[in-house]
């Protein structure tokens, strides 16, 4: 699983990705007909559901956004057999991520309220900071700019609150570089793109450098937000390019709502 994510970090989602994750599932549930304890079971089911989840982001970045979200379906399946609360949390947020790509703001609010009130945000502030900026981005689709402001606000002030403790490889995305690029996007859906600029400028300085394919894309969203702000013959909150770069950005890692 580790190393399937650490592909991601570097590559992005692609097909053999997708493939390699959804025969790791195979193998994890052909395990569950073998004697094991309750709890060993559990732990089978939460790797299952990692490994959909892999799958899902892989078909979203392909652009495949209805087989995404039938294995996200799968996923939540697979994370309620678990009973564990970060694999459920994280079903949660890629349904809201998925959602965001479906243009379908209700859904996603309502995948960001369950992420937000879901046992690992109310436990730890760390996966509460998860939550709420998921809310912030679902508020700010919906044009509710005074709501988006409270859930940022709510969500850098958990992170700020949040020990250092070990956590499930996947969220290691989740980190300053992750919330700055998320307050970006909610600020210049608020109307307010010089500040959204600055927070930009800050994201790309705080990524790791093991996400290569996400700094790449980071500054690429920084050279258009820099561009288009230089050109006066473009509108002051131009429509993004449509090129694969610029999607991706917005659909999953270290610089996705």
């Amino acid at each position: 699983m580790n190393q399937l994510v650490e592909a991601d970090d570097r590559q992005g989602g692609h097909a053999s990705l997708a493939t390699a994750a959804l025969e790791a599932r195979a193998k994890v549930l052909e395990l569950q007909h073998r004697n094991a304890s309750e709890r060993v079971r559990r732990a089978l089911y939460a790797l299952a559901a990692e490994f959909t989840t892999v799958a899902a982001w892989s078909c979203i970045d392909l652009r495949d956004l209805d087989r995404a979200r039938t294995y996200l379906h799968e996923s939540s399946t697979f994370a309620g057999l678990s009973q564990d609360p970060p694999t459920a949390m994280r079903v949660w947020v890629n349904m809201a991520m998925l959602a965001y790509q479906r243009k379908n703001w209700p859904e996603q609010l309502a995948a960001a309220q369950a992420a937000n009130a879901s046992p690992a945000a109310r436990r730890d502030p760390f996966f509460g900071s998860m939550g709420r900026v998921r809310l912030a981005l679902a508020h700010s689709s919906l044009g509710d700019l005074r709501a988006a402001r409270r859930s940022l606000g709510a969500a850098q002030e958990n992170y700020r609150k949040a020990a250092e403790d070990e956590r499930p490889r996947w969220t290691a995305f989740y980190g300053p570089a992750e919330l700055n690029h998320l307050a970006a996007i909610v600020l210049n859906h608020n109307g307010e793109p010089a500040e959204a600029e600055a927070m930009a400028h800050r994201s790309l300085a705080k990524i790791p450098a093991e996400f290569q394919r996400n700094r790449a894309l980071a500054t690429c969203q920084l050279a258009w937000r820099n561009s288009a702000r230089a050109s006066p013959s473009r509108p002051r909150r131009p429509r993004a390019p449509s090129s694969r770069s610029w999607r991706a950005l917005h659909c999953r890692g270290a610089c996705a709502p």
